[in-house]
C-alpha cells in the first residue's frame, strides 16, 4: 500500500539557492547521503517529459520521469521502475506496487522564509525510515543553504 508523505522545514534563504542546494550535483549528493552513502542522480536535462536515475554507488536504483518542473518553485517526479547496474529494468510484481508513485518539491513564499514542502509517496514497508530519515536530509539542505550564503 502507497502511503503519501509531508515534510517541510522553514529556510531563510532566496529560492535560488535552495533550489541549487537541493539539485546541484554536489549539494544533492550530500543531502541524498543521508538515505544512502554515495546516492546521487543523473538527469538527461532536467526538463519536463526527461528521465532522471536515482542511484546509489553500486548504479543500482530507480528511474523516473519529471512530469511538472518550474526551476526555482516545483518538480514532480512520478517513479517508473529499478534500475539494476546502471540498466533500466523491465516492470515486474515488486515494482507493480509503487510504479507510478510520485515524489514533489515545492518552494513557498512566506513572510520571512521560504517553506520547503517535499510530498512522497512510499510503500508501507519504508513509511517508518522515511519519516525518521527525511528530516535529516531536510536538515543537511538546510545547512547548504546557508553555507552559500556565507
Amino acid at each position: 500500500m502507497i502511503n503519501r508523505l509531508e515534510f517541510s522545514l522553514d529556510i531563510k534563504a532566496k529560492k535560488t539557492t535552495i533550489w541549487k542546494a537541493l539539485w546541484d550535483e554536489n549539494y544533492y549528493r550530500d543531502w541524498a547521503g543521508v538515505f544512502y552513502e554515495g546516492s546521487y542522480c543523473v538527469a538527461d536535462n532536467w526538463k519536463e517529459g526527461s528521465k532522471v536515475m536515482f542511484l546509489a554507488p553500486d548504479k543500482s536504483g530507480i528511474y523516473s520521469i519529471i512530469e511538472t518542473h518550474i526551476p526555482n518553485k516545483f518538480i514532480q517526479f512520478k517513479h517508473i521502475g529499478s534500475v539494476v547496474k546502471g540498466k533500466e529494468q523491465a516492470i515486474d510484481e515488486e515494482t507493480r506496487k509503487w510504479s507510478g508513485a510520485t515524489e514533489i518539491y515545492s518552494l513557498i513564499e512566506g513572510t520571512d522564509s521560504i517553506k520547503l514542502l517535499i510530498q512522497i509517496d512510499v510503500l508501507e514497508e519504508h513509511v517508518e525510515y522515511m519519516s525518521t530519515t527525511f528530516p535529516k536530509a531536510l536538515e543537511r539542505v538546510k545547512k547548504n543553504c546557508i553555507e552559500q550564503d556565507e
